[in-house]
Order: C-alpha cells, then structure tokens, then sequence
C-alpha cells in the first residue's frame, strides 16, 4: 500500500528542483523564490548576495547566459532585474537584487558575464545606480554632461525638456 502511494506521487518539476537547490545553497538568505509561468524561478534576494548567487548560478547550474539586466525604482528602494538563462534545460531565472534608495550600490557582474557591460551602462545613466567594480561606468545613452538620470521617479520632466532645448539652442 505505501509503495502504491510513492508510486503515484508526482516528481518534482525541474522548476522546483532548481528552487530547492537555491533555497538550499543560500540558507537565509534568500528572501522570496516563487515559480513563474515559462519555466522560470523568480529570485529576490538583498544586493550583497548578488554576485555569489550567479556564480553559483553559472558556475554549478550552468546558467551561462546573461540575457538582460533593467532597473526599478520602487520609491523606497531600487531592485535591479536580471535574467539568466540555461541552454541545457531551458530554464530561465529571474533575479530581482533590492537595493536602498538612499545607496544605489551594486556589485558588477561582468567579471562574470561580459554581457553585462553595457545593461549595467544603460542601468547607471537613465537610473543612476552604481555598478561597483564596472570597468567603464560612463553614459551610453545620454550626452556626457548629462547630469540626471531620467527614469528615476524623482526626475523633474521639465528639466529634460528645458535641457535638450538649450543644447540644440546652442548647436548640441
């Protein structure tokens, strides 16, 4: 009767494999994991323990690609977002790394992926968070004296409309 029952119960989905594997490398530290749609496990974790969930990402669950990194502001915080793939299992993971309003700082990941170069350029000028160890954080979107980052919510509208008046004004 027991190996009837064992028999029947369902095996874990992939999904749920990689959340108990998540849940068991980061002990307490991994504030939420939930299983999206797609095949993808959903991460949030606080941003110090950013770098050593992707390497072991990469490293031992072979997440080789990093497909995109974007930026929220929450108001009372920023969450940068960052999707990983595995070309084995067609999994994705989905990192939301929370980060204090008052500290944009996060690590970099191209040490890791170099991919990262340029999502971690475009996060820093329209949001303003700092990659900490990016090998050159400057802007990629905006001109160079540019002195906001214009997907804040703080960010005034009429000071982007009244900047970009006085550079074509001025010939820029």
């Amino acid at each position: 009767m027991k190996a009837e029952r064992a028999a029947r119960r369902p095996e874990p989905s992939p999904e749920d494999q990689l959340k108990t594997k998540i849940e068991g490398a980061f002990p307490g530290r991994v504030r939420e994991v939930r299983i999206l749609p797609v095949r993808t496990v959903d991460v949030v974790i606080d941003r110090a323990d950013l770098v050593d969930l992707c390497r072991f990402l990469k490293d031992e669950l072979g997440f080789r690609q990093l497909s995109c990194i974007t930026a929220v502001d929450w108001v009372d915080r920023f969450e940068t977002v960052y999707h990983l793939l595995s070309y084995d299992t067609g999994q994705t993971v989905e990192i939301h790394a929370q980060i204090p309003h008052d500290d944009p700082r996060v690590a970099s990941l191209v040490p890791i992926w170099n991919a990262a170069n340029y999502h971690e350029r475009e996060a820093w000028d329209l949001m303003g968070i700092v990659f900490e160890g990016h090998p050159n954080l400057e802007r990629i979107l905006l001109p160079k004296d540019f002195v906001f980052h214009p997907l804040r919510k703080e960010f005034p509208q009429e000071v982007d409309r009244q900047y970009i008046s006085r550079r074509k004004l001025a010939g820029g």
